[in-house]
């Protein structure tokens, strides 16, 4: 198996597993979260009639959906790697009778039609690829001629305190935690902007742009707690714990949450790129 290969694999148990449920479960708390990130993405692409897009790493599908209600016909087709989350995204576009279509599968290697797509999106969905040329290069044959590529991807983890207090403040007493690997798939991946660029012009995009944008997010304090215990590093690691001692990694990272909160609010920005580019 080559190290490509095991990062996929590694990436597909992940989010098929406890990742991958953690997210059906906090699916509307995320989509609430996340919100702002919608408009940002989607007021840049075109919304004409017959339009196709397709939303990468789509998740419990929130962009898809969000796509598929503002366009006046076209298609919409998310992809996942997480069968989950997909599952999720079907059955919500079936509660609405929306034109949105939802495929399990590894956009670095999946066979989408080619040249087929006038625009594609994605929201924290490309940064978990095993060879993100490769992945861009797929990306790129599905797109037609000048479609356009737009992605909201996070920024540094010193950039974005909020995402790693919980870690932070659960390091003391959890030493075997996995420090955050930079060179690797993962939130952070992509907070390099030469190396993002890089990525993007070797698969065969142009007129690529990466600006900062700081969002403003919400999240309900009595949500922390599940957020906190279900996502992200920290989360995977409580799932292991004995009551006891989890009890006390919480106590202790609720308190470490306290300067974000306000009037029953957690509240920070999303420190991101806005990248987009052309076919």
């Amino acid at each position: 198996m080559t190290a490509s290969q095991r990062i996929s694999e590694e990436q597909s148990q992940l989010w098929n597993g406890p990742a991958g449920a953690a997210w059906v479960e906090a699916q509307e708390m995320l989509d609430t979260m996340f919100a702002p990130f919608e408009p940002l993405l989607l007021d840049g692409v075109p919304g004409s009639a017959g339009g196709s897009l397709l939303d990468v790493g789509c998740g419990t599908g929130a962009v898809t959906l969000a796509t598929a209600r503002r366009r006046e016909g076209g298609a919409c087709l998310g992809i996942d790697i997480s069968a989950p989350m997909i599952a999720t995204a079907r059955a919500r576009a079936a509660r609405e009778d929306l034109p949105a279509r939802f495929v399990t599968g590894d956009a670095q290697e999946y066979p989408l039609e080619p040249a087929a797509f006038d625009a594609v999106v994605s929201r924290f969905g490309v940064m978990f690829f095993a060879d993100p040329v490769a992945a861009f290069a797929n990306l790129r044959r599905s797109a037609r001629p000048g479609a356009a590529l737009r992605l909201a991807v996070w920024r540094s983890a010193s950039e974005n305190p909020f995402m790693t207090t919980a870690e932070r403040a659960a390091a003391p007493l959890l030493p075997e935690l996995p420090a955050r690997r930079a060179d690797g798939p993962g939130q952070f991946a992509f907070a390099d902007r030469d190396k993002v660029q890089a990525i993007i012009r070797e698969s065969g995009w142009t007129a690529i742009a990466m600006d900062p944008i700081d969002v403003p997010c919400v999240l309900r304090q009595v949500d922390l707690d599940r957020y906190v215990s279900r996502l992200g590093p920290l989360g995977l690691a409580l799932t292991a714990l004995a009551p006891e001692r989890r009890a006390a990694v919480l106590d202790r990272v609720r308190v470490a949450f306290d300067p974000f909160i306000r009037d029953g609010e957690a509240r920070y920005e999303a420190a991101c790129w806005l990248v987009q580019a052309r076919a």
